[in-house]
């Protein structure tokens, strides 16, 4: 077996160089009185004594883990957050939420108070050792990670990390946490083996069961009015040529609802969307495919004829406490192995089913052109002046300086519709956890894994502040990560409007100037922030004026090489609100 022995002086120095040979690239902290030696393992791998991930200073804990999903999402490598015992853990939980809803693996840390009050290397020493400990400290995470664990002593720390990293990278994925304590951590091994490279690997994805695809494709195949819906599928990037080559070849028109990645390009003929509503009541056939919403049941009325196929790693979404959708057939199986295999059951039943392809094809090619107008008629009105800045306005701008390369980040109520999204892993959404602050980290984890791209970033006025504007832009400065962030600020949390609108669309709150909690007027100078990190900032009001502020935002990311972030004001349309409240 290969084996490395080396001398280190602690065990978070053999801790720190058992991530970097296990590929963990960098290690986004936030420190507290806990990290003593896990501070000196770094500072000895950036003198070249050491060895260990690249550390991102970040001084929030819920920044620090959107960068690593946006890390993730954008390269497919695992990333270690460090933070400070409980009250790090705490501000962290909220970004760790949004990772297990969308199967995205961090390898989340913390330090622990000292266990010892006196008699060993680290411990107590501060009055806030005892009021920061905990009975159980990974309790807190416990619900949204897959695995949890306090590392206890030194000759553990080779299978521990294995055993955490296999978890995290094994589909379904998702977080991990453990704990470090501040005596375990200063630990003196002196020598130090260990395995490399590892033998201890991620479990391979599963294969789908060929009789249950049979089934699938029978039921897909013998369908007049099949549809597709998902929302993450495109975050296993092969899945995306293999969607598109199943619903070209046998016309079955794919929704995106609630999307988190590019799933299917925009310009594809079978791209019906973003909203499964309207076609739901006739629909015979329903492939859900890595989709844990694939509609409202309070809101959509579904063909109760219907037969609903539910595929994915993790069909049933079982951590979900309450799930209750119609699953006729579920397959546990990666979208990027199942969908060809399912693609290849079809096609000894294309010739029989050639007649209803070519129907629907004809269809949608009509639903489609109906689409296309009704957006280009909404811009046209923002553009004459009949209709105030909106959204739609926003996205239709973008469109016209975004490339198909660049990347998109949006934690915001983007019309998705009027935009171009054609390559895989060029669009990442919000988690549907909803954890709110996630944007602004997300689009700095996915420009530190890919430096050579441009990236956007669009958050609402809410957003952009749960997102810790200060530290990102501080992080973004510190480490010449330059972002171009657009807020689309319309004075009010628009969800919850929206929401209050749904339930009450004639009540108190419809007529009241101001509902209580739900608007954020006056607005701060939003613009005016990233100026104090030396970032370019603008307003604008008017949506004539909005393209080039954008390129000006572009000029100084690409030129200037300093983050920017334009400041839009957009209006909320309450009767657009009602209406698409009950879509």
């Amino acid at each position: 077996m290969p084996a490395k022995t080396i001398k280190v002086d602690s065990a978070a120095e053999a801790y720190l160089t058992l991530l970097k040979d296990r590929e963990v690239d960098y290690l986004f902290g936030n420190a507290g009185t806990d990290f003593p030696s896990i501070i000196e393992g770094l500072s000895k791998s950036l003198t070249g004594e050491g060895s260990a991930p690249i550390p991102v200073t970040v001084p929030h804990e819920n920044l620090a883990v959107a960068m690593a999903h946006g890390y993730y999402v954008s390269t497919g490598r695992l990333a270690s957050v460090m933070v400070h015992v409980n009250v790090g853990t705490a501000n962290a939980i909220c970004g760790v939420m949004n990772a297990a809803r969308e199967n995205v693996p961090v390898l989340m840390t913390s330090g622990r108070t000292p266990l010892t009050e006196e008699g060993f290397d680290g411990s107590r020493s501060l009055y806030i050792h005892w009021g920061q400990e905990m009975f159980d400290q990974g309790g807190v995470m416990r619900e949204m990670v897959k695995w949890d664990y306090e590392l206890r002593n030194a000759k553990q720390v080779e299978t521990i990390v294995d055993r955490a990293v296999t978890v995290a990278m094994t589909e379904p994925r998702g977080p991990v946490y453990l704990s470090l304590p501040r005596e375990v951590l200063a630990e003196k091994p002196g020598d130090f083996t260990f395995q490399s490279p590892t033998r201890r690997q991620p479990a391979r994805p599963a294969a789908a069961d060929a009789n249950a695809i049979d089934e699938a494709a029978e039921i897909l195949a013998n369908a007049e009015n099949p549809i597709i819906i998902t929302a993450s599928m495109g975050q296993n990037r092969a899945a995306v040529p293999a969607l598109e080559s199943l619903a070209e070849r046998f016309a079955l028109p794919v929704i995106s609802y609630r999307p988190r990645y590019v799933n299917i390009s925009t310009d594809h003929p079978m791209h019906m969307g973003y909203e499964p509503g309207a076609y739901l009541p006739d629909a015979d056939a329903i492939l859900v495919l890595d989709c844990d919403v694939p509609w409202i049941p309070s809101l959509h009325k579904l063909n109760p004829d219907a037969k609903v196929i539910h595929l994915g790693a993790d069909p049933l979404y079982e951590n979900y406490p309450v799930r209750g959708f119609q699953c006729d057939l579920g397959i546990r199986g990666s979208a990027g192995t199942s969908i060809p295999m399912l693609e290849e059951a079809m096609a000894s039943r294309q010739k029989s089913a050639q007649a209803r392809i070519d129907s629907r094809r004809s269809k949608i090619a009509g639903i489609k052109g109906d689409q296309a107008a009704a957006n280009q008629a909404r811009i046209e009105k923002i553009a004459s002046g009949t209709a105030a800045m909106d959204n739609a306005w926003v996205a239709h701008c973008l469109n016209q300086l975004k490339q198909d390369d660049d990347i998109l980040v949006s934690e915001s109520q983007l019309a998705l519709g009027n935009l171009s999204l054609r390559d895989p892993g060029s669009f990442f959404g919000t988690s549907p956890s909803g954890g709110l602050g996630w944007g602004l980290g997300a689009s700095l984890g996915a420009k530190l894994g890919q430096k050579d791209k441009r990236v956007f970033c669009v958050v609402g006025d809410g957003s952009y502040m749960f997102g810790n504007p200060t530290p990102a832009h501080f992080v973004s400065a510190a480490y010449e990560l330059p972002t171009l962030t657009v807020i689309m600020n319309n004075k009010m949390w628009g969800s919850v409007r929206k929401a209050t609108l749904g339930l009450y669309p004639d009540g108190a709150a419809s007529s009241s100037n101001q509902a209580p909690l739900t608007y954020l007027d006056p607005a701060p100078e939003y613009h005016k922030i990233v100026q104090a990190s030396d970032g370019y900032g603008e307003e604008v009001s008017d949506p004539n004026d909005l393209q080039a502020a954008l390129e000006r935002g572009i000029k100084a990311v690409e030129v200037d090489k300093r983050q920017a972030v334009i400041n839009v004001h957009t209006t909320y349309d309450d009767e657009a609100a009602k209406a698409d409240a009950v879509r």
